[in-house]
């Protein structure tokens, strides 16, 4: 699908940024079949797209994403093999998780009011988090009579704030306001909505300061090192890394670049 025929998601090109925005404002940008299968396809895309080094994901009106449309096709109709088609919804909305922390690019996730279910799911893929003091995250299925595990927020979530918060969390559907997320580490910082933009721009930006192939490099080793049995399983990772990253011409051009006192040209070899 290309990003022009998509209808549920605004994306605008910056350079090496790009900022993908949802655009369902009307309801709070929940996420339908439609979107959720213009997700897939975009980060899908991603894995080949290394000209975008860097992501911006971020809602459009009055909230990043205030879960699953429960009024669409969020669930599989009663008949014959219900359980069988509800698996193939349930997969395609989990698989969007999936393809956020599998795709070589940092995604920049920017929270505004709601972040909820699904929306909260997504906003635990990005890389790193920034909120608006009206930033409200929760696991809303668990209040759905589901359970508080849903795309990935059993995995991620105590990965990022510990095992008693996201217990805490998941098993009650609390609110998380921005000033309690900032507190646990859940989210970088608490910024004005109308600055939300520019801080992120300016994350980004210090993320281009690295080589193209130093910054996807980064991203794989924090995914591969976060379940490493062991310092010295992480020591080998990295050792490897750094090996292969002094081979290419763009670390050559970082260290003429500092002698020089200017700024480094990558261009990706």
């Amino acid at each position: 699908m290309a990003k022009s025929e998509m209808k549920t998601l605004l994306i605008e090109k910056r350079g090496a940024i790009e900022i993908v925005s949802f655009n369902r404002p009307e309801v709070l940008n929940a996420v339908n079949p439609e979107m959720a299968e213009e997700l897939g396809c975009y980060f899908r895309g991603l894995l080949e797209q290394l000209d975008t080094r860097v992501v911006i994901l971020r809602g459009v009106g009055r909230a990043f994403c205030a879960g699953a449309d429960v009024g669409s096709d969020a669930f599989a109709p009663p008949g014959d093999a219900r359980a069988q088609r509800q698996m193939l919804v349930q997969t395609n909305y989990s698989g969007i998780v999936k393809l956020m922390r599998r795709c070589p690019q940092p995604i920049i996730g920017l929270l505004n009011g709601a972040a909820c279910g699904a929306g909260f799911s997504m906003a635990l893929a990005c890389d790193v988090r920034l909120a608006t003091p009206s930033a409200r995250l929760n696991a809303a299925y668990f209040r759905m009579g589901l359970g508080g595990c849903d795309m990935g927020s059993g995995y991620l979530l105590p990965r990022l704030v510990g095992l008693s918060a996201a217990s805490e969390f998941l098993m009650t559907g609390r609110f998380i306001s921005a000033e309690r997320a900032k507190a646990i580490g859940l989210v970088s910082d608490v910024v004005d909505e109308d600055r939300l933009l520019d801080v992120g721009l300016e994350l980004a930006a210090d993320m281009l300061r690295g080589s193209p192939m130093g910054l996807r490099m980064t991203k794989e080793s924090l995914n591969a090192e976060i379940d490493a049995q062991s310092l010295e399983a992480g020591l080998l990772l990295e050792d490897r890394q750094q090996t292969l990253l002094m081979e290419t011409a763009d670390f050559r051009e970082a260290v003429a670049a500092f002698k020089e006192k200017r700024a480094p040209q990558y261009h990706d070899r």
